[in-house]
């Protein structure tokens, strides 16, 4: 897939709030400070679409971004650590649960892993929720190129492993490096070939 458009459209604070056209939307989402921005730049080719932030916590609201004037990328919180008060934490959670579970356009969410890490609980738990509730979902590994790749390879497997013992299939999984620009085309082909069969459907 080429990218020849990438436009801020929206930030909303719920999910009733989001676009109404109809357009399917990819959510991007994960641990605070996964490196979530950095990709969704690389991704797009437009630099500072996102706000990228070494502050834990930057995105707090459902941001939308058109792309090729056909599909919406929608940049999500991070789930996990943040500097804010409880409240704020929970209203977050409470956001981001509800657009999964009643967000009629979503048409997969890309859930980004740091690769540096061994599995994380907390990446596994909300993982598990996705697919309790038949949430379509693609793994995206991160920062593919911060470790030597024998211990990426090696996080990779223990994460497989772990999600094994509770998953029949195991859903996609994707390796990404926003540095390198690494996995861009497999993960732009992935929204393209969704894109051509909801086409045809």
């Amino acid at each position: 897939m080429k990218i020849s458009s990438a436009t801020f459209s929206i930030s909303s604070p719920n999910y009733r709030k989001c676009p109404q056209d109809g357009r399917p939307e990819y959510a991007f989402i994960g641990r605070s400070n996964v490196g979530k921005s950095s990709l969704i730049n690389m991704l797009t080719g437009v630099k500072g679409l996102a706000k990228t932030s070494g502050r834990p916590g930057k995105t707090q609201l459902i941001n939308h971004f058109l792309i090729n004037n056909e599909w919406y990328l929608v940049d999500l919180p991070g789930y996990g650590y943040a500097r804010t008060s409880k409240s704020s934490r929970e209203a977050w959670g409470t956001m981001i649960r509800d657009y999964f579970l009643h967000r009629e356009q979503l048409t997969n969410t890309y859930v980004l892993v740091d690769s540096r890490l061994t599995p994380q609980r907390i990446d596994l738990e909300f993982i598990a929720f996705l697919g309790q509730n038949g949430v379509p979902l693609t793994i995206v590994f991160t920062k593919t190129d911060k470790e030597k790749q024998r211990e990426v390879m090696g996080n990779i497997r223990a994460m497989k492993q772990a999600l094994g013992e509770l998953w029949e299939e195991l859903p996609p999984m994707l390796l990404t490096s926003s540095a390198t620009g690494y996995g861009r085309d497999a993960l732009l082909d992935q929204i393209e070939t969704i894109n051509q069969s909801l086409k045809e459907e």
